[in-house]
């Protein structure tokens, strides 16, 4: 026994785990705000700066699975000290970095850090607590990472006017040794018990190969256009390069993704509420703002604060949510909060120059409950419904999937915007309400479908097997 008692030693470990992911949810947004300090410090082009977003997308989404799979092989906790550092060097390039080249491929690396904190945290929180404190765990972890994303874009303003943009990279370094101390004395090693499994390097080639393309033709295809030999030459490699994966990955001994976890009903159910998560937050989240600005009018510092209740409200009700998935189970609140998002999305589809504040910021609240509702009961309906020694690979299909969700939908809802906001109309406002309107029923549509999946899935018991936990046991 440590210097921690085995019941405080598991609240340290959540402790330490929930620093590493907040910090890759502030980096996440943090750079927004602080783009034109960069354009006009590093001389840098609008498409350069694109990138420094961009990449770290990128590396995130496509290494989050592979890290999985490697933390499970050579033990989490490993992997998230390794993944901790490799962070922190990176936040110290990007600090200190003096051209906009620099700074790109610090901030890929970083992506490629951040894919081990999101994983690896969340296979730890699972495997440190036992099932019936699971959902109250994991709503801490995801109520810390609401308060990361809520606050990044304030950071990187304040930070930037205060001490200048490279301190938004420069300050995740203490963090990074606090989160490493922390965890050094409170996390137990854990890892997949399959002894002699190894790494499938040939799954893993062809994972890096087509998952990577597939995210840049998600990123990039709208500015290419999506009929240009670059999208359609990347789409191809990302179809041959997946089909060629999945079919190593069903013959060899110990795959990168066991593909059986497709099979299982609550586990799909988790990852296709993520996936519509990810929708529909990265969708609004890039008109809401608009609509604020060019219809209300507001300055950049009060649209800040109209939007602060929807993700705040993700902070604040996480670890609320937690404790009711614990009593409750995941799947009624799964439900409740991808009806929310419905309802959110009816509502701000009926958004116009006239709109009172006491509706709009309805429509705001109701998005965030919902999405409180979904964030984490999403994790543990995926991760509780698979064996624990699958638990980081499990985490990181579940997070890649949500990512690649979040990109494709916000590909889809941008090209919907710009169609319907294109229409000809007597004035610019009309124009823009045109492709709002359109980009909410758009959301609301979406959303319905994958309740009724998600409903579906839900509806009958899982055989037993992969390590399933019943219903019943859960109490959902």
């Amino acid at each position: 026994m440590s210097v921690f008692a085995q019941q405080q030693r598991k609240w340290w470990a959540l402790l330490g785990v929930s620093i590493a992911s907040f910090l890759g949810c502030v980096d996440f947004t943090i750079v927004n705000t602080a783009l034109p300090a960069l354009q006009t410090d590093l001389g840098a082009s609008v498409d350069s700066l694109q990138w420094v977003i961009n990449g770290f997308i990128l590396a995130l989404s496509s290494f989050m699975v592979l890290v999985g799979r490697l933390a499970d092989l050579h033990g989490r906790k490993r992997v998230l000290f390794i993944g901790l550092t490799v962070f922190g060097l990176a936040s110290l390039a990007a600090g200190l970095a003096s051209r906009i080249d620099g700074l790109i491929v610090a901030r890929i690396v970083q992506g490629l850090a951040c894919a081990v904190l999101y994983t690896a945290s969340g296979a730890i929180v699972s495997s440190t607590f036992d099932s019936a404190e699971q959902g109250k765990a994991f709503g801490v972890l995801f109520g810390v990472n609401g308060v990361g994303l809520a606050i990044g874009p304030v950071l990187g303003g304040v930070i930037t006017s205060a001490f200048g943009w490279q301190w938004i990279f420069l300050i995740n370094v203490p963090f990074v040794l606090l989160s490493l101390a922390i965890c050094s004395v409170s996390v137990d090693e854990s890892r997949a018990p399959a002894s002699g499994a190894r790494l499938d390097w040939l799954g893993a080639l062809l994972l890096l190969i087509g998952l990577p393309s597939l995210v840049l033709v998600i990123v990039q295809g709208a500015a290419w256009g999506w009929g240009s030999s670059t999208t359609l030459a990347l789409i191809a490699i990302a179809v041959l390069a997946l089909a060629a994966f999945v079919a190593v990955e069903q013959r060899v001994a110990a795959p990168i993704i066991d593909l059986k976890l497709f099979a299982n009903r609550r586990f799909v159910a988790g990852v296709l509420a993520s996936f519509g998560l990810a929708v529909f937050y990265c969708v609004a989240f890039f008109v809401m703002p608009l609509y604020l600005a060019l219809i209300r009018g507001e300055s950049v510092q009060a649209s800040g604060w109209l939007l602060l209740p929807t993700t705040l409200g993700v902070a604040v009700l996480s670890p609320l949510v937690g404790r009711l998935v614990d009593r409750k189970g995941p799947a009624l609140l799964i439900k409740t909060g991808l009806l929310l998002f419905v309802l959110s999305a009816l509502l701000q589809a009926g958004f116009d120059g006239q709109t009172s504040l006491p509706y709009l910021l309805a429509a705001f609240v109701i998005m965030g409950l919902g999405w409180a509702s979904i964030l984490g009961p999403s994790t543990v309906l995926g991760i509780s419904s698979v064996p624990q020694e699958v638990g980081s690979v499990a985490m990181g299909s579940l997070m890649t999937l949500h990512n690649v969700g979040g990109g494709l939908g916000l590909a889809l809802g941008v090209g919907l915007y710009h169609h319907f906001s294109a229409t000809p109309v007597d004035d610019g406002h009309a124009a823009f309400l045109n492709g709002y309107r359109a980009v909410m029923l758009f959301l609301a549509g979406v959303t319905q479908a994958v309740w009724a999946a998600v409903s579906v899935l839900l509806r009958q018991r899982q055989p037993q097997g992969l390590g399933v936990v019943e219903e019943g046991a859960r109490g959902g």
